[in-house]
């Protein structure tokens, strides 16, 4: 859908139009799930709170101004949710990980469902991929893993990002640069 079309559709959002609602889900719903599930590690937990998204969405879009930056504040509510769920999980001795990144059995929200399953050792090799990709996301700050989790996994753009973060887009990306740099070293320590 162009840049027009979607702003017709915040428009008609606002007026709590349902079809509206709908194509906002449909547009962003896989995006914002693949973001909470690598913040979760649980497809349960993400379900969870994609839901809760939407519901605040619903709940609060006619107090959006719609300014082209709907994606950030979307993505803002997600991230938020995520961090409120941590925040609990620790109070109660639990930890969210980053676990099943790249389970590949099965295609999730934001994959193709035509796509051609992947045999044995082209899976084990995914999720070998994925377990240590997790393993050097953990060993990162939460604010490097959501930088990145953001910009490579959801698709935002930096000025998305910097607006969600509410810093300058300069700000926006030397954090994303320092985060990727220490990606790569905590990725070489992992070899």
């Amino acid at each position: 859908m162009d840049r027009a079309g979607l702003d017709e559709v915040y428009r008609r959002a606002r007026r709590r139009d349902p079809d509206a609602l709908n194509t906002l889900v449909e547009t962003y719903g896989s995006r914002v799930f693949g973001l909470l599930y690598r913040l979760t590690g649980s497809r349960e937990t993400a379900e969870e709170l994609l839901q809760e998204t939407f519901l605040r969405v619903v709940r609060k879009i006619g107090d959006y101004e719609h300014r082209g930056r709907f994606e950030a504040w979307l993505f803002r509510i997600a991230a938020n949710l995520a961090r409120d769920h941590a925040r609990r999980a620790r109070r109660r001795g639990q930890f969210a990980t980053l676990e099943g990144l790249a389970d590949g059995d099965e295609a999730g929200p934001g994959e193709p469902a035509d796509r051609k399953p992947d045999g044995p050792d082209r899976r084990l090799m995914r999720l070998e991929a994925g377990q240590r990709l997790d393993a050097c996301l953990q060993r990162l700050t939460d604010a490097e893993r959501e930088i990145i989790l953001l910009r490579h996994f959801s698709g935002l753009s930096f000025r998305e990002i910097a607006d969600m973060l509410g810093v300058p887009v300069g700000t926006a990306l030397a954090r994303a640069h320092r985060a990727l740099n220490r990606l790569r070293v905590v990725f070489g320590d992992e070899v």
